[in-house]
């Protein structure tokens, strides 16, 4: 494999898995800790992620609870959580903090789904974009002589090979999510 095709299927590999990324943060009713991952603690002006300061669990499918290490920093904690856009209300009882997460209506299911699918999409248009700088790429190889016409033809095809296989990869990820959301 040609070493400019193995630099784009790296790069795709790292769309999809941004985008894997962005699945386990969709908040589809079940308690996920990496849904904390974006949420930063302001711990003596440092912003530092929850799981630097607390232990995070799942005591029930849809209860997250986060015992914090230091029980002087669970205001902080608490603060951040009620400021990030994870929107829900954590309980504090002096020791640990617990979100409690609601059943999402069919509505917010549905809602989540487009979400789901625009995410996608948005991952499928990268690797497209990956696509045509790796062709315009070989083109560049043919035009300095670097490479024969059949070997532009060859790369370029396995090029899209390459594209559509991670195309169907993302649909798959996409129906896979969709389907976790709407069993709930």
């Amino acid at each position: 494999m040609n070493e400019r095709i193995k630099k784009a299927e790296s790069k795709m590999n790292k769309s999809v898995d941004r985008l894997v990324g962005e699945f386990a943060a969709v908040r589809a009713g079940r308690a996920n800790p990496s849904i904390l991952d974006k949420v930063m603690v302001d711990y003596y002006g440092v912003p530092t992620p929850i799981n630097q300061m607390a232990a995070v669990s799942v005591s029930e499918s849809r209860i997250l609870l986060i015992q914090p290490w230091d029980v002087s920093t669970l205001k902080a904690i608490e603060k951040a959580l009620l400021t990030s856009d994870i929107g829900i209300t954590p309980t504090n009882d002096g020791k640990v903090i617990r979100l409690v997460f609601p059943q999402p209506t069919e509505e917010k299911r549905k809602e989540l789904c487009k979400e789901i699918k625009k995410m996608g999409e948005e991952t499928k248009v990268a690797v497209r974009a990956i696509r045509r700088d790796a062709i315009d790429d070989i083109k560049k190889m043919k035009k300095d002589g670097e490479i024969t016409e059949d070997d532009q033809k060859d790369l370029e095809n396995e090029t899209q090979k390459l594209t559509d296989k991670f195309c169907k990869n993302i649909d798959s990820l996409v129906s896979e999510k969709e389907k976790e959301v709407m069993s709930i």
